[in-house]
């Protein structure tokens, strides 16, 4: 096992040449096997909030500043261990070829943004996919020796070979129905804007040339830039705003949003949750505001029925 402990989060320039070659079209890492993950954990032993970060993440989302950690927070801070882990550890797969697919965050109480934390960031469950194979990263937080958030992010490494069906690989129905609005519920619609990805990169640290310039992105295969997936889950959230106290929000990034943009916000209510039904949920989704193409579909749950699925 190859761990590693970190006092503060590792700056993202002390790794920058190294991303940037990682993103280079040069192949996957010849020392790696497509088999298996590194058996890596990166741990910050003390995370204390930057809170000049945090105020820029909170404005360019649309958090308010109540002086509690926004529940994607730590999924953007985690982003500089991940970093660091696929350039440092035998990685299998080229980060020219990753494709954020799906997000899933769980607080279960709220976090004060002066509670100093601390985070931990391993590889997990790598298994094929019909285009390829994916491949997640989890990442825990703790208050002394008690778990506060729990976050994962799921990859899809793009196959060279033919995509085809992989025998006994469930090929998933995209959720493109749009949510019923209900009195309580939230419907928005809003801009984003051609320099959000730029904006959003130096907040995050996630500097992928897709989200940059027309340019870059199109030596890539994108007709313009594309908004980052957590910045839209963010702002969704941001604009449903009365989550509960603990909870889990799952994503499933569809489209990309091509910049600029007009999207569409609807909503459930999120009263609908019933602290005592384990199956209740709050569906939200994010769409094209001129064609009604998906860019994102998703829940809520209590965090509760999590415990419950346990006993």
């Amino acid at each position: 096992m190859s761990d590693k402990h970190y006092d503060s989060l590792p700056k993202v320039h002390k790794t920058y040449a190294n991303i940037i070659k990682s993103l280079l079209p040069i192949g996957d890492n010849p020392k790696a096997s497509r088999d298996e993950l590194p058996n890596a954990t990166y741990y910050v032993d003390n995370l204390h909030i930057d809170q000049e970060n945090l105020d820029d993440y909170r404005e360019i989302c649309g958090f308010i500043d109540n002086g509690k950690v926004p529940i994607t927070y730590f999924s953007v801070l985690s982003q500089a261990l991940q970093m660091n882990m696929m350039v440092k550890e035998p990685f299998p797969f080229a980060l020219l070829g990753l494709v954020h697919v799906e997000n899933s965050v769980t607080q279960y109480r709220p976090i004060g943004e002066r509670e100093t934390v601390q985070m931990a960031v391993k590889f997990d469950n790598l298994r094929d996919h019909d285009k390829g194979q994916q491949f997640d990263f989890v990442t825990t937080v703790k208050s002394g020796e008690e778990v506060v958030w729990e976050g994962s992010s799921t990859y899809l490494a793009r196959s060279r070979k033919s995509e085809k069906r992989v025998k006994g690989v469930k090929r998933e129905k995209p959720t493109n129905v749009k949510p019923l609005y209900k009195d309580g519920g939230t419907h928005s619609v809003f801009e984003v804007p051609e320099d959000i990805g730029r904006r959003y990169a130096f907040v995050s640290g996630d500097f992928n040339l897709i989200h940059l310039h027309p340019l870059s992105a199109r030596a890539f295969g994108f007709p313009k830039a594309i908004a980052h997936g957590m910045w839209s889950k963010a702002k969704c959230l941001a604009l449903i705003s009365d989550l509960p106290d603990a909870c889990r929000v799952e994503v499933a990034f569809k489209l990309p949003i091509l910049l600029p943009a007009e999207v569409e916000l609807l909503a459930e209510p999120v009263s609908v949750l019933d602290e005592e039904d384990s199956d209740s949920s709050c569906h939200f989704a994010l769409y094209n505001a001129k064609n009604d193409k998906p860019h994102l579909a998703g829940y809520i749950y209590n965090a509760q029925q999590d415990s419950d699925d346990e006993d």
